[in-house]
């Protein structure tokens, strides 16, 4: 079966503007495979109809993905080109062809989840199922080649879907009602083994789930002290119903002044190793331990950019440090990309690394 996709855009924005990515994303983890992604503008509606005339003769379902506010005439578009009008708010079923109007973001996935890919399923008389791992830290090659291994494996009958955002990454094992449970469960083995140093989770949760629920597991308070990550570290934790069960407190001291006189991280260190070094990370982790408040600390110190702060680091530079009462261990890396990215990159590898050394 063959499906489509138009997304309705202003051009006078940037192509990013539209959050489509959910609504495919969700399509694609139910097994449904778009052939074909059409970008047109909202305010051209003689192309929109042409689209819509053309791929409902070509496809068994065509999907249109917009803003909120072009959610009517996009249904009127689709009612004209099918000469049917809507008699559910996001789907309309013709006996040759499948039509969806979805909002942009994540409201879209939803409805593809819920709505959509069932009503799929009924008309393809096929159900398919997945299974997601969630990583973080892995190198590229190494996802590479556990990918290539577990796609011998399934021997073409299953569907392997990976990305990577910031750090992150999230690998589905997509396959039907007729593949045997034996291929299905080598594959999902293979993929945990190989990337097995760097699974979180077998589940579609994110880093602060999983650390908020082994910390409440193990009856233990965390806090962070972060030096240039802008306190995200400690908005992603509290970001999780519940968090405030395991969340003592968060420190963003930029200023060597602050780590000095809030963290307790010597003046020796600071003048001899620099804010950017291993030993203040250590140090910084060390302070919170030692105020007895906390069984678990994340600290992070490093150069997100533009420039390296006056110092010839490099930017990109940083040093994460987790421990407990027990120890405090510092991990140092190099992270490419912009300011932004290399910010989101070092929050998720401190959240990992946290969970890790609780898990």
């Amino acid at each position: 079966m063959k499906y489509a996709g138009i997304v309705l855009r202003n051009t006078k924005n940037s192509l990013s503007a539209v959050d489509y990515a959910p609504a495919f994303d969700a399509l694609l983890s139910g097994g449904v495979f778009t052939d074909e992604i059409v970008l047109l503008a909202y305010d051209a509606p003689s192309k929109v109809s042409a689209a819509l005339l053309r791929l409902s003769t070509e496809c068994d379902g065509v999907f249109l993905v917009c803003a909120p506010v072009l959610l009517s005439s996009a249904r009127d578009a689709v009612s004209i080109a099918c000469e049917e009008k809507f008699t559910e708010e996001y789907l309309l079923e013709t006996d040759d062809c499948l039509f969806a109007v979805l909002p942009e973001g994540p409201r879209g996935g939803e409805i593809v989840r819920t709505e959509l890919v069932p009503r799929i399923d009924k008309r393809r008389h096929r159900t398919y199922a997945r299974v997601v791992l969630r990583t973080c830290t892995a190198p590229r090659e190494s996802v590479r080649a556990a990918l290539k291994k577990a796609d011998e494996a399934g021997g073409g009958r299953l569907t392997l879907h990976a990305n990577d955002e910031s750090g992150c990454g999230r690998i589905e094992v997509i396959y039907d009602q007729d593949t045997p449970k034996m291929t299905a469960d080598e594959v999902v083995r293979i993929l945990a083994s190989e990337l097995k140093d760097y699974t979180y989770a077998m589940e579609d949760v994110t880093l602060a789930e999983r650390l908020v629920a082994a910390l409440k597991l193990h009856k233990m308070h965390v806090s962070t002290a972060e030096s240039f990550t802008a306190g995200g570290v400690g908005r992603a934790i509290v970001q999780v119903p519940g968090a405030s069960a395991v969340f003592y407190e968060g420190i963003n001291a930029y200023d060597n002044k602050a780590k000095h006189e809030r963290l307790n991280v010597s003046e020796y260190t600071l003048m001899s190793k620099g804010a950017v070094s291993d030993e203040t990370a250590y140090e910084m982790a060390a302070g919170l331990l030692k105020e007895g408040h906390c069984d678990l600390a994340i600290a992070t110190t490093g150069i997100a950019g533009p420039d390296a702060d006056g110092t010839n680091k490099p930017v990109g530079l940083c040093f994460l440090a987790v421990g407990t009462k027990e120890r405090v261990r510092v991990f140092r890396f190099q992270l490419p990309g912009d300011r932004e990215t290399v910010t989101r990159t070092a929050i998720n590898y401190a959240l990992f690394l946290a969970y890790k050394e609780i898990s």
